[in-house]
Order: C-alpha cells, then structure tokens, then sequence
C-alpha cells in the first residue's frame, strides 16, 4: 500500500492526534497510580487488591477515585522516594569514590601522578593546596 493511497483528511488527522495524547496521558496517570499504590505502605495487601480490580474493571472512575482520595499522600510518598534514591545515589558516589583517608595519602598518590606525567605542577599544587586546607 502506498501512502498516497491514503485518504485521510486534516480532521480525522488532528482528531487521532488528540485521541493518542489522551491515551498517552492515561497511561501516564494509571502507572503512576499503580506504582504509588505499590509504594504506600499504610494500605493493606487486600486494599492494593481491591485497587487493582477496581482499576481494571472501572479504569476511569477508580482512577478518579483514586486521585481525590489520596491525591495528597502521593506527592509525600513520592517526594520520600526520591530522597531515599538520592541518599542512595549519593552513598554509591561516595562509596566508589573513596576516601583516601588522610592529606598525606592524597599528596602521595598525587605525587605519583606528577611523576607520571599525568598531572601538570600545577595540578599537582592545588591537590596538594586542598589536601592541607
């Protein structure tokens, strides 16, 4: 089939367009419901059930629901996950970073680095400006 037998107009066009942006909203708005569902901890496992059946047979009007109900929590909820991501974010850069314990250690090791050639002098003097400072 070649696209220039196509016959659609801008209508029908503009219509689909809108009609997938609905759609993709939607989707948006159920995973998020879903994943925040999965997130709380204060609903029981037969609550979440219940949620989940209620969003499959009434998708719209449990999501609406939903969103009214506990619309509020879902932000703490979500802005909690995301401080505990950072925190563990955070503890994984530090953690493959490394501390090289003492000032001496770092000048040593920046001083094998300026041997190497690695480094520039001047490299050399500001690593060793912050280790002392």
């Amino acid at each position: 089939m070649f696209l220039a037998d196509i016959d659609i107009d801008f209508g029908e066009l503009l219509w689909s367009i809108i009609i997938i942006f609905f759609m993709v909203v939607y989707f948006m708005m159920l995973f998020s419901v879903l994943a925040d569902l999965f997130r709380s901890h204060d609903l029981s496992g037969w609550a979440k059930a219940l949620w989940v059946i209620a969003l499959l047979f009434f998708p719209f009007l449990a999501l609406l629901i939903y969103l009214i109900a506990r619309g509020s929590s879902m932000s703490k909820r979500a802005l909690e996950a995301q401080k505990e991501a950072q925190k563990d974010f955070d503890s994984y850069v530090q953690s493959v970073a490394g501390s090289s314990g003492s000032p001496a250690d770092e000048i040593a090791k920046a001083k094998e680095l300026l041997d190497a050639g690695t480094i520039s002098q001047e490299e050399f003097d500001s690593i060793k400006a912050r280790a002392l400072g």
